[in-house]
């Protein structure tokens, strides 16, 4: 066997391997000899018919099985004899292959980079204190009070906070917008709605919220709206400038619960003391888990940052597909159409592809600080992955246990994800940590 390496590029290689007449035959004879072994024929026992008789009978089953044992001989031996480091399989292209000959397969390759890990430990890391002022706590319990709320009729012009039960109908140089975006009807006229007065979150028409303080119930008013440049929830209103007319229904207002004795014990507390420390409490834990994530940011950019070296291209189209059915579906859940997904598909693409390279550089770094500090998955690691994703899903851990081992690609990637988090962990167990104390306002 003769084995040729050409370099297309730092990570990919065609290997072009030749075998003598000898190798192949020798693979023809034990495929012939496998077949006979196998056959059945009428008159003779099994593994007793004569070798051209089944060859004859079995012609078409023995060329092809015949040319896949080639191949993968090709490849298996190839491999052995060079050393080679294989991600994946990109193309094989054979040349004829037929007995009493030899022949030449071509196998396209790409291989793990070789790179030096640069050193792991000590990374520098900032996390955000953790205290929690009065102001924190009492902003949360204002918002519990506010979750609870009731709204009740309001004999009064509107007040921020209110919300206002209305009628409107949008018009863009005169031309209704129903007629501009037919599929869009809730930009374009509603006969009943509710909205926020000056709220901290916009409605669906942006700015109409802060357009309605000071008017009461039976009230009109003609409001000016300025769609963004970039407005991707309807196209054809960015950039605009439509009139609304509104007209006022109803007014309701904001009535908080009262702090008593039923408000805590709905809030799992004793009294305004007990709260305020159950709510303290919980803010302490938000913020640990938030500097928790910020530190696996950090040490996973610094070690991307720390070292240079050319990923596999398979690897990167793989996760670019990946990246992009994450943001498509995201964005898809926010409302922008698919369209617009169309219209931006070169962007898109190549945003993608820029994050995927990066992120297939982390896991390969990630792979190899693993393997050197032998870190491994265990059963207790699955389990917990189990309960986990059946909680996520709502689906019996029974049924996710059936998927993983019943698909071997899925398991594999499934335990390929609890190495690189566990790497991560063990990254962050090493870091060095600064606390940041928050910029006075």
């Amino acid at each position: 066997m003769n084995v040729q390496i050409n370099n297309v590029s730092d990570t990919r290689k065609n290997v072009v391997v030749t075998l003598d007449q000898g190798e192949v035959d020798a693979v023809h004879q034990s495929v012939v000899a496998e077949v006979v072994k196998q056959a059945r024929l009428p008159g003779f026992r099994p593994g007793k018919a004569p070798a051209a008789m089944i060859a004859k009978r079995f012609a078409k089953e023995i060329e092809d099985d015949f040319k896949q044992k080639v191949v993968t001989k090709a490849y298996r031996d190839s491999l052995e004899q060079q050393k080679l480091n294989v991600v994946n399989v990109v193309d094989v292209k054979e040349g004829e292959i037929k007995a009493g000959a030899a022949a030449e397969v071509t196998i396209t390759v790409d291989t793990y980079p070789e790179f030096t890990l640069p050193t792991y430990t000590g990374i520098a890391t900032e996390v955000a204190a953790v205290e929690v002022s009065d102001e924190e706590v009492s902003r949360i319990i204002d918002s519990i009070r506010a979750e609870r709320a009731e709204f009740k009729v309001a004999e009064r012009p509107a007040a921020k906070g209110d919300y206002v039960k209305l009628a409107y109908e949008g018009t863009v140089d005169g031309k209704a917008i129903a007629e501009i975006a037919p599929d869009k009807q809730i930009y374009g006229k509603v006969p009943q709605t509710w909205e926020e007065v000056e709220g901290a979150n916009e409605g669906v028409i942006p700015g109409l919220g802060k357009e309605l303080a000071g008017l009461k119930t039976g009230d009109t008013k003609n409001v000016t709206v300025n769609f963004p440049a970039d407005f991707a929830a309807v196209p054809a209103l960015a950039g605009k400038t439509a009139v609304y007319a509104v007209s006022v229904q109803e007014i309701r207002e904001r009535v908080l619960p009262a702090m008593d004795e039923a408000f805590f014990k709905a809030n799992q507390a004793d009294d305004l003391a007990g709260l305020q420390t159950s709510v303290r409490n919980n803010i302490k834990l938000q913020k640990e888990q938030q500097n928790r994530n910020e530190q696996r940011r950090q040490v996973t950019e610094k070690l991307a940052d720390s070292v240079e070296f050319s990923v596999p291209e398979s690897l990167v189209e793989r996760e670019t597909q990946a990246v992009l059915r994450q943001f498509i579906e995201e964005n898809m859940r926010r409302g922008v159409p698919q369209d617009q997904f169309e219209k931006d598909k070169k962007e898109l693409f190549e945003g993608a592809k820029k994050a995927a390279a990066r992120r297939v550089k982390v896991q390969l770094i990630l792979t190899k600080i693993a393997d050197a500090e032998k870190i491994q998955v265990s059963e207790s690691d699955i389990d917990t992955f189990i309960y986990r994703e059946s909680m996520r899903t709502q689906q019996k851990p029974d049924k996710l246990v059936k998927a993983l081992t019943s698909d071997r690609d899925q398991l594999r990637a499934v335990q390929q994800n609890i190495i690189f988090d566990k790497a991560v962990d063990f990254l962050v167990s090493k870091a060095t940590v600064s606390t940041v104390q928050p910029k006075a306002s």
